[in-house]
């Protein structure tokens, strides 16, 4: 099932999520949820979906990889390079605008998987990236509030920022 995704200014993508004990991820209620989330975020053409985003605040989102769709539970982000780099950002979230963000290139992210076991990775380039966008969306951050410069849909940011 496709989820509705919520938009800016919507005051709920700026709620903190809630972390999910194991019994919570292996139950029916979420493992379907995980489903179309993922389902989600491959129809609307998204490198990363989190629950936030479709109004629900659990602390979890989904990615897309080479190696298909990955499930970040509980994620928290233990390791920043101090190598950083600068690359445009959108967001499903926020349609039509984009904008250059500074993220550190590489990243060590814990979680748990959607099947609740414990997963610890490290990231580079636009992986790193797509986690730490989508990370930030499990504590109420978006891009806009992290770019240097909006390159594109400065005329749609001004018009959602007057509703």
């Amino acid at each position: 099932m496709i989820l509705p995704i919520i938009k800016y200014p919507n005051k709920n993508l700026r709620k903190k999520s809630q972390d999910l004990s194991k019994e919570q991820i292996l139950s029916p209620e979420t493992q379907g949820f995980i489903v179309n989330l993922i389902e989600t975020m491959f129809k609307e053409d998204g490198l990363g979906l989190a629950a936030v985003q479709v109004d629900k605040h659990w602390n979890m989102f989904a990615v897309a990889t080479e190696d298909g769709p990955m499930v970040f539970i509980n994620p928290k982000i233990v390791y920043k390079s101090w190598l950083k780099e600068t690359d445009e950002e959108g967001c499903l979230s926020v349609p039509g605008v984009y904008g250059l963000v500074k993220r550190p290139k590489t990243v060590i992210i814990k979680a748990l998987d959607r099947n609740g076991n414990k997963l610890s990775m490290k990231a580079k380039g636009l992986f790193a990236r797509v986690l730490q966008h989508e990370a930030d969306h499990t504590q109420g951050v978006l891009f806009i509030d992290k770019t240097n410069k909006i390159t594109r849909g400065d005329d749609v940011l001004r018009e959602l920022n007057t509703k």
